[in-house]
């Protein structure tokens, strides 16, 4: 079993047995560490045997930058403070597109969370609109991240906007979470 070049994580797993028998179960656990950003979801590859012949099973791993947030609460004064500070262009990520699923507001809290970012509540002046807070720790350094999403029930759109002290995060981050809408 090996990880397909990804400089941006440490992988570390425990030594399971070479061989398993027929109809059995072996569980591996790999802890990941986060040595910088990232924007493609690591690829796990595994070899082995089987009726002799030599199988390569390559499988992509549901981890992606957002699985590193630590959750930030703060004021709505501190938001938009900080919201001002990330004011340059390279900073910011937006993206209007079309509702993929329906526009529940308790479904959308549920993904907001899911991130692993803070939803903050009663931050933004329109009560329509979801902001979140968080920075994404890597062993490197720390990268803030402030979301304003904003839905348009009659249009059936949103418009998500990511303001984060590191350009790249920003982006991949637009990008990830767009789909999730």
């Amino acid at each position: 079993m090996s990880l397909d070049n990804q400089p941006q994580l440490n992988v570390q797993t425990k030594p399971v047995e070479p061989l398993v028998e027929a109809g059995a179960q072996i569980q591996q656990v790999l802890n990941i560490e986060c040595l910088t950003d990232f924007s493609d979801a690591p690829l796990l590859n595994i070899k082995f045997r089987y009726g002799g012949a030599l199988q390569n099973l390559t499988l992509k791993l549901p981890v992606t930058i957002n699985k590193f947030f630590q959750p930030t609460e703060m004021t709505s004064h501190d938001f938009f403070q900080r919201w001002k500070q990330l004011s340059q262009p390279q900073q910011e990520a937006q993206k209007i597109f079309k509702a993929n699923h329906g526009m529940d507001t308790e479904v959308l809290k549920a993904k907001l969370l899911g991130l692993g970012s803070a939803l903050l509540e009663d931050v933004d002046p329109n009560p329509e609109n979801y902001v979140c807070a968080g920075v994404i720790q890597t062993k490197g350094q720390q990268v803030g991240c402030l979301l304003r999403l904003e839905p348009n029930s009659q249009a059936q759109m949103y418009r998500l906007t990511l303001r984060c002290s590191k350009d790249s995060v920003s982006k991949r981050l637009c990008e990830l979470l767009a789909e999730q809408f």
